[in-house]
């Protein structure tokens, strides 16, 4: 494939991050009662939400233009960098398609995880892509800032896996009340990364010879 064409596939990470932030958004405007601060995110987009045929239609870009941007990434950054940061970026696009196959399997049924199957299983795919995300963001942060390989996209990592932890941490504590706000911090996390490969992606990423530059 031509290489030209592959670097602004990049630019997919964008979109991606443009339409999930759309959905979550302006999803609850089709929502009646909805509360940001005390739902989460994946009940907009419940079998039973008034408001998931708006998300349908918001993120209609989210899913393919992130797991396109980030396979292009595995294709490309194997002559870059060294074995532990693209370890990582397997990682995360592994992550990235387990996220697409198993919410568009198992969304929720109601807003909020009862005891059906359906709902279970969608809290192993988010349990499964909180762990695959801080793994691969912990191997990008130790291959590209703490060996040098790439210093801003370590420092890029590092921050999402501060909002990642964050989040994880935050819904474990705070009453449920508040359960959407730090929830949002993990999934603003995993997006908005995508998002920074899809940029390095399209720049052409750096290799050892150009870390000062990173």
């Amino acid at each position: 494939m031509n290489e030209k064409l592959i670097r602004k596939l990049g630019l997919l990470g964008i979109v991606s991050l443009l339409s999930y932030t759309a959905a979550v958004v302006l999803s609850p405007l089709a929502y009646p009662g909805y509360n940001w601060i005390s739902q989460a995110v994946s009940d907009l987009s419940a079998d039973s939400a008034p408001s998931r045929v708006l998300w349908n239609q918001l993120g209609a870009l989210y899913m393919p233009c992130g797991i396109v941007c980030v396979t292009m990434c595995c294709v490309t950054i194997k002559e870059h960098y060294n074995r532990v940061l693209r370890m990582g970026v397997y990682l995360f696009a592994i992550m990235n398609w387990i996220s697409a196959v198993g919410y568009n399997m198992f969304p929720l049924v109601d807003a909020g995880i009862s005891g059906r199957f359906q709902d279970i299983m969608h809290l192993v795919v988010t349990m499964a892509v909180v762990m695959l995300s801080c793994a691969s963001l912990m191997l990008i942060v130790y291959g590209g800032l703490i060996q040098k390989e790439c210093p801003s996209l370590g420092k890029c990592a590092l921050a999402a896996l501060a909002m990642m932890i964050t989040g994880a941490v935050g819904t474990a504590v705070l009453p449920h009340n508040y359960f959407g706000i730090p929830e949002r911090f993990s999934v603003f996390a995993a997006s908005g990364f995508t998002a920074v490969l899809g940029v390095y992606l399209y720049m052409g990423w750096k290799g050892k010879e150009n870390v000062s530059d990173c």
